[in-house]
């Protein structure tokens, strides 16, 4: 830092260290920062603030006013390798005042058409940083009018190679998040359109006479390829119109498929991560996901891929298996189970959603034989080793899956009559366990569906301490609980089914029918009706 005022050739190379200094967490080398594991280098985030803490920002930001272009194009790097997702420095950032003109005043300048493109480059990854650690509102002109257009610029045909890669990687991650900028920037200069080319290289051979041209092509058609299918997975992630059109750009979908077998690591992520963002559309995976069998590579991509890989990829067979999906039947053929039994296990808490999120919507509605398999894959230790999975989302994924298992009255007696008692058990322990609403009232709803079996309800019946926990829900304070605690209670006593009157008899001498009366002159239209219902059950 001292050294910064001794001459414009220390200006210049300090500014170079102390980007290097962060250079590890650049984004370019691990992906996109969004996916659920973030590949974090040891030590990008403790540099930034070092040197935030020693006045960096104060002391490089005059420098970029200086006479000399070398030393106002160090200074600029260095802050966008500073800001990079870090909200502390983006945000003093914002503040900064050279000459009277704030910071992203002088980087807006530094847009512009007349000024060499590194910087038109630099500066815009600078706002677009800044933008995505909250530092810039996303409906800024300066993100809107500004950053965005530049970055589409730098996609065109003009640019070179090397400059083409890095418009679309930080226009894919300036719009990531943000679907207003999504939809702006997939009107903006027929970008779609333009992103085909990025596919063409290198060119057909006998148009190359340039040996040295070729070789250049070749070591940037991988990378072209990679920030395509970024900016494809960007512009796609929410807006169903920008996937149609996407999909319909020229071969999208060969491309795609191409992708997924590629020798690169890189190119293979960025196009599962394409593929998912597409994935995310009914319509599309009634259409072209079958028309090209999309499902094949993709399941050869799940056979031991990288854990970042695999994230997404098991994420997107989630998404094929959705019942609407033409390709559930294929996949369950081809071993799906297996495979995404096996991700459950994983030590990766991603994958072991991913795994049981796709079992979820493969049993729904599934037939009986699936839902065997299911449970053979997957066994009756696995099942309850994930019902005590300290995180959230496992559990509420596990209670789906067990919902979706059991519905159908033959599929929940079948089941019941071999997994009854770890079932009932798995009940018992998530009732009593400290747990939200939501994973309770899940827990109530599996119960619902086993008091709606023939010989399942019996489970419930012979079982009282199951039974004071459905009679304590149905007090309880929280009006879902309840209702979920009802529908337990009108199964049991649905008087067409045999057995019912002693049912009846057996809940009304704990109290459950007091209970009811009170409810049934509940203020709460849902809960007064549930209520009613049952009581009705009564007196038929």
């Amino acid at each position: 830092m001292a050294l910064l005022s001794r001459s414009r050739y220390t200006q210049e190379y300090i500014c170079q260290i102390f980007s290097h200094c962060c250079k590890l967490r650049h984004w370019h080398s691990c992906g996109f920062k969004s996916s659920p594991q973030p590949l974090l280098c040891a030590n990008g985030p403790d540099h930034q603030t070092i040197l935030f803490n020693h006045g960096a920002v104060q002391n490089i930001a005059h420098l970029l006013v200086s006479t000399s272009y070398k030393v106002r194009m160090q200074a600029l790097k260095c802050f966008s390798v500073l800001a990079f997702e870090n909200p502390q420095v983006s945000m003093t950032l914002v503040n900064v005042l050279v000459d009277g003109e704030l910071l992203p005043q002088i980087f807006v300048k530094m847009l512009q058409r007349d000024k060499p493109i590194e910087m038109q480059l630099t500066s815009a990854k600078c706002l677009t940083y800044m933008c995505r650690a909250g530092a810039i509102r996303t409906d800024d002109n300066c993100i809107v009018l500004k950053t965005l257009p530049c970055l589409v610029r730098m996609c065109s045909k003009e640019r070179l190679l090397e400059e083409r890669v890095e418009g679309a990687e930080t226009l894919a991650y300036l719009i990531e998040t943000d679907v207003e900028l999504q939809r702006i920037a997939s009107i903006t200069d027929h970008l779609i359109a333009m992103l085909a080319d990025y596919f063409k290289y290198p060119s057909s051979v006998s148009a190359i006479t340039d040996i040295k041209r070729l070789d250049h092509d070749l070591k940037h058609a991988h990378e072209l390829r990679q920030a395509a299918f970024k900016l494809y997975a960007s512009l796609g992630a929410n807006d169903e119109d920008i996937r149609k059109k996407i999909i319909e750009t020229e071969n999208m979908m060969d491309r795609i498929v191409n992708g997924l077998s590629e020798s690169s690591i890189k190119v293979r992520l960025a196009a599962v991560r394409c593929l998912h963002s597409l994935s995310r559309s009914v319509q599309q995976l009634r259409t072209s996901f079958q028309d090209h069998a999309v499902w094949k590579p993709l399941m050869k991509v799940l056979q031991n891929a990288p854990d970042e890989i695999l994230v997404v990829a098991s994420s997107t067979l989630c998404n094929l298996l959705l019942e609407f999906s033409p390709s559930k039947e294929p996949i369950l053929e081809s071993g799906a189970v297996e495979l995404l039994c096996s991700l459950t296990q994983s030590e990766n808490l991603a994958l072991r959603v991913n795994g049981i999120w796709a079992l979820m919507n493969m049993a729904f509605q599934a037939e009986q034989k699936i839902k065997s398999d299911i449970l053979r894959g997957l066994s009756t230790e696995q099942l309850f080793q994930l019902l005590s999975d300290s995180d959230v989302n496992v559990l509420m994924k596990t209670l789906g899956l067990l919902r979706n298992l059991l519905s159908t009255r033959p599929h929940i007696d079948h089941i019941m009559s071999s997994h009854g008692k770890q079932i009932m058990q798995a009940v018992t322990l998530i009732l009593e366990g400290e747990h939200n609403i939501e994973v309770k009232e899940q827990t109530l709803c599996i119960l619902a569906n086993i008091a709606d079996g023939t010989t399942a309800k019996e489970l419930i019946m012979t079982n009282d301490d199951i039974l004071q926990k459905i009679k304590y829900y149905m007090s309880h304070s929280n009006a879902k609980l309840q209702l979920a605690a009802m529908f337990c209670i009108s199964n049991l006593v649905w008087n067409e089914e045999e057995g019912s009157q002693e049912r009846q008899d057996k809940l009304r001498d704990m109290g459950i029918v007091d209970i009811l009366h009170k409810l049934s002159q509940s203020s709460d239209p849902n809960l007064c009706d549930k209520a009613k219902t049952a009581l009705q059950q009564y007196l038929a």
